[in-house]
């Protein structure tokens, strides 16, 4: 099995849900990235999103917005970026390490050349933000030749017939957007999505990791409830780097707790 089927069939066995932090490689440093990183492990994240920097993250709000600035402007590239990764790999052998990035990343050294870096460095999916399903062959094509699973978004207007596709192709886990926009928008109030997550199960699809605006533990639970087997959080995380710039040890604080309340809230 793959590290997200093990992962899920466990949660299923306990009733539990996943709980998904997602960051920025290399914000605000390579170095307090990593230790970050370590935090939101030993707090319990289930899985990690992270990404790679890119100067025009067009899918992203200000909060990552300025997470990707604040990496660049460390040095960050993607040469660093996997470096980060073989140490997590080494470090966490057994966890799901998931990209989200942008397509000129990818295609810039060369889609296969990327996803062979991707294989060598433990990572186990990646969401291309840019590429729709419709236009992602070439992208697929050398995810699967690589062993890494291409994710796929499932926005809540989708219709029966992207939801086939979308159950067609999925591997890992498919990321049910909880609403239209850019990430970080503030919206307590989740729309309903349990049409969607059940139909893709019905159809055999991957289990749906519900993102997009959760940043309280009682939208974790909502979003177990309409179906989806866990839930993403960006923006809550990257905002408590932000603001605890200036104190590191506070920040990871913050973060070790605030990682701890969403987890609990996925457990019954």
């Amino acid at each position: 099995m793959t590290r997200y089927q093990t992962l899920f069939s466990h949660l299923r066995q306990h009733q539990a849900g996943a709980f998904v932090p997602f960051v920025t490689l290399g914000d605000p440093t390579p170095e307090l990235s990593l230790r970050i990183i370590d935090t939101l492990v030993q707090a319990g994240a289930d899985a990690l999103e992270l990404g790679i920097p890119f100067s025009d993250p067009l899918a992203d709000g200000p909060v990552i917005q300025n997470a990707t600035l604040r990496a660049l402007q460390a040095g960050v590239t993607p040469e660093r970026c996997f470096a980060l990764l073989h140490t997590l790999r080494a470090k966490y052998p057994q966890l799901p390490i998931g990209l989200l990035m942008y397509a000129n990343l990818v295609v810039n050294p060369g889609i296969d050349t990327f996803y062979r870096r991707c294989a060598e460095a433990g990572v186990d999916s990646v969401l291309i933000a840019d590429v729709p399903l419709e236009e992602s062959a070439p992208f697929h094509a050398a995810a699967l030749r690589h062993g890494v699973a291409p994710i796929y978004i499932c926005p809540p207007n989708a219709d029966e017939a992207l939801l086939q596709r979308l159950a067609n192709h999925s591997q890992g886990y498919i990321y049910l957007l909880s609403r239209a926009g850019v990430t970080g928008a503030v919206n307590a109030d989740l729309p309903p999505l349990r049409h969607l997550t059940q139909r893709l199960r019905e159809l055999g699809g991957a289990p749906a990791l519900q993102g997009f605006g959760i940043r309280v533990p009682e939208q974790v639970r909502a979003a177990l409830d309409e179906g989806a087997a866990g839930a993403i959080s960006g923006s809550a995380v990257v905002n408590l780097i932000a603001e605890h710039l200036d104190d590191p040890d506070q920040m990871l604080r913050q973060l070790h707790d605030f990682v701890q309340t969403m987890r609990a809230a996925a457990r019954p």
